[in-house]
């Protein structure tokens, strides 16, 4: 535990926002001292490094929300970064699929987020789609969108880390934040620590801490597990960059694609199927038996209630833990895609997805919390990697650092 005066920051959370969060601290204020707490042995060990490293255009987003303000100009300074620091990345664009007429309505909700956010997108002809995508889906429409990259997420989080340490920043693993002791204080598995203002960027866990000061009475986590095939070698040629399909307006979910990662694997996925734990990657594996209850019993009413169609989501879902049901779902994207071409994977994410227990609805843009002493970054879920730096820029920004 680090001794001495209090801190002026303490950063809850080493994923990609709270060590951008770090950084967009210290271009402010140079000598200030700055601590992040971790409860794991090393950064990004959770979603921030369970990601498939794809920077998104921005076109899924409404311009009155704080993803759309932050998409775009957070994946060109994610670019500027990886060039900058030597990072593997590729800019080979994006599909997105329509492939029934009742899809349409959404194309144009897409198209007009792209010409209102002045994100580079714009319809394309099926010769078009043949060029950029020759085994796609055929369908009446398709988009596509030339920014869309990938990159090396975990070179990322190594760079930053390194670059924050150089500059003083003490990181403090394996230790457990608590609830607040008093103001300026927080209880932590290695001690009390003290600081001037902190900054709760804890991802999946996020919503916990701010309830112990007091915040976040209106939402509820619910967790939802994306699970990921790969091609097989021998169908890699398949998909030559980024395939996706049209989402469902209604949900936060973009629906099973397909990408090719830095390394030139292909990744097909990921599912959305709802889970019980807040790290429950595995069948068991993060399991709790208190909180896998409340969020069993949270996941049935939703279900009862089958607000925005979740009853027919799940039904969707649980069915993809099956290869063929999975299959079928990548098929609509890439039609040859047979039963042997999928290959399994130990990849999987968890999506920490609140709801907000007034409306019943589950929450689709990022949103923030603060007492006197706490800044609470909530539902920092997709595009958060893609964002990190201008979202960083932005939550610093509302916590009037300056």
């Amino acid at each position: 535990m680090p001794s001495g005066a209090p801190f002026d920051f303490v950063i809850v959370g080493a994923g990609i926002v709270g060590l951008t969060v770090a950084g967009e601290i210290l271009r402010r204020q140079p000598r200030a001292r700055l601590a992040v707490l971790e409860k794991e042995a090393a950064p990004a060990q959770h979603a921030s490094g369970r990601n498939s490293g794809v920077l998104h255009c921005g076109i899924y987003y409404g311009s009155d929300t704080v993803k759309a303000k932050v998409c775009a100009s957070g994946a060109r300074r994610m670019l500027e970064f990886a060039k900058d620091q030597g990072i593997a990345h590729a800019q080979h664009g994006k599909v997105i699929l329509a492939t029934s007429q009742d899809q349409l309505p959404t194309v144009a909700r897409l198209l007009n987020n792209a010409r209102v956010n002045g994100i580079a997108a714009h319809s394309i002809d099926e010769s078009r789609l043949r060029e950029l995508e020759p085994h796609a889906a055929p369908g009446p429409a398709a988009i596509w969108c030339p920014t869309t990259a990938v990159i090396d997420s975990a070179a990322v989080v190594a760079r930053l880390r390194e670059q924050l340490a150089a500059r003083g920043v003490e990181f403090v693993f394996r230790c457990q934040a608590g609830a607040p002791a008093e103001r300026g204080a927080l209880q932590t598995s290695c001690g009390t620590m003290r600081y001037g203002l902190l900054f709760n960027c804890a991802g999946a866990h996020a919503d916990r801490l701010a309830k112990a000061y007091g915040l976040a009475r209106d939402y509820t986590l619910v967790p939802f597990k994306g699970i990921y095939w790969k091609l097989a070698d021998s169908a890699r040629h398949l998909v030559r960059a980024n395939i996706y399909p049209v989402p469902d307006a209604s949900l936060p979910f973009l629906g099973v694609h397909c990408t090719r990662v830095i390394s030139g694997e292909v990744y097909v996925g990921p599912t959305a199927i709802p889970a019980l734990g807040r790290e429950n990657y595995g069948i068991v594996q993060g399991l709790n038996l208190a909180e896998s209850l409340g969020i069993g019993l949270q996941l049935a009413g939703m279900y009862l209630r089958n607000e925005n169609h979740f009853r027919q989501l799940v039904q969707a879902e649980l069915g993809k833990y099956r290869k063929r049901n999975f299959l079928a779902a990548a098929r609509r994207l890439v039609p040859a895609l047979r039963g042997q071409d999928l290959v399994p994977t130990a990849k999987a994410g968890i999506r920490p997805q609140l709801v907000n227990t007034r409306t019943r609805q589950l929450e689709m843009d990022y949103l923030l919390e603060r007492t006197e002493d706490s800044v609470h970054v909530l539902n920092a879920i997709s595009p958060a990697f893609t964002s990190s730096f201008a979202f960083a820029e932005w939550i610093v920004d509302a916590a009037k650092v300056s």
